[in-house]
C-alpha cells in the first residue's frame, strides 16, 4: 500500500516529452489498467483509441487551444478515451466511471516511469473533432491523454490541508 500512496502523492501532469516512443505493449497495459476501474452495473462504458501517427495527432491538435495543441503534436502517444453511448445507463455515473478509468491510467503511466497529462479543454470542441474522426458516431470523447517519457520534472503544486476539505456534521 505504501507504493500506491507514493504514486498518488508523486504523480504530476507532464507536458513535455522526449521523442522516444512508448512501447505499444505499455500503451496496451495502460488501457488494461483503465478498464479495471469500477463502473455502474459493470457496464464498462468506454472505448479507446491510440494515436501515434503525426498526421492524426496534427488533426486532433487543431481542436484545442494553441498551448495544448503543441502538447498533442509533440507527445509520442495519445490515448483518446470515449464513452460508448450504447453502453451508458446513467450518464452521471458513467462520466464518473470514465474519470476513475482515466485516473487508473494516469497512475499506471506514472508507475512505468512515463509521464502524462489529462487534456480536457479539447472537450469544448469534441463534436467538431468527432465529425472528423471515422466510425465514432456512437462514441463521445471523454478525454485525451498525452503520454511519453518525460522531458521535464514538474514541481509539487501543493495541496491544502486535509482539514480544509472536511465538513462538520
Amino acid at each position: 500500500m505504501g507504493n500506491l500512496k507514493h504514486l498518488i502523492k508523486t504523480r504530476r501532469s507532464v507536458r513535455r516529452f522526449k521523442k522516444r516512443p512508448a512501447p505499444r505493449k505499455i500503451l496496451l497495459e495502460v488501457i488494461e489498467a483503465g478498464i479495471r476501474a469500477p463502473s455502474g452495473l459493470n457496464n464498462q462504458p468506454w472505448k479507446f483509441q491510440i494515436a501515434t501517427e503525426p498526421g492524426l495527432k496534427n488533426l486532433i491538435s487543431g481542436f484545442t487551444l494553441d498551448k495544448y495543441s503543441k502538447i498533442i503534436r509533440e507527445a509520442p502517444a495519445l490515448i483518446m478515451v470515449y464513452l460508448d453511448k450504447q453502453k451508458i445507463y446513467d450518464r452521471d455515473k458513467d462520466i464518473m466511471s470514465a474519470g476513475a478509468c482515466i485516473e487508473n491510467m494516469l497512475l499506471f503511466i506514472h508507475s512505468k516511469k512515463l509521464g502524462a497529462v489529462w487534456l480536457g479543454e479539447i472537450l469544448n470542441r469534441k463534436k467538431q473533432l468527432q465529425n472528423k474522426m471515422r466510425n465514432r458516431k456512437n462514441l463521445e470523447l471523454a478525454a485525451v491523454i498525452a503520454l511519453g517519457y518525460p522531458d521535464e520534472k514538474p514541481k509539487n503544486p501543493g495541496r491544502r490541508k486535509l482539514s480544509s476539505f472536511l465538513l462538520k456534521c
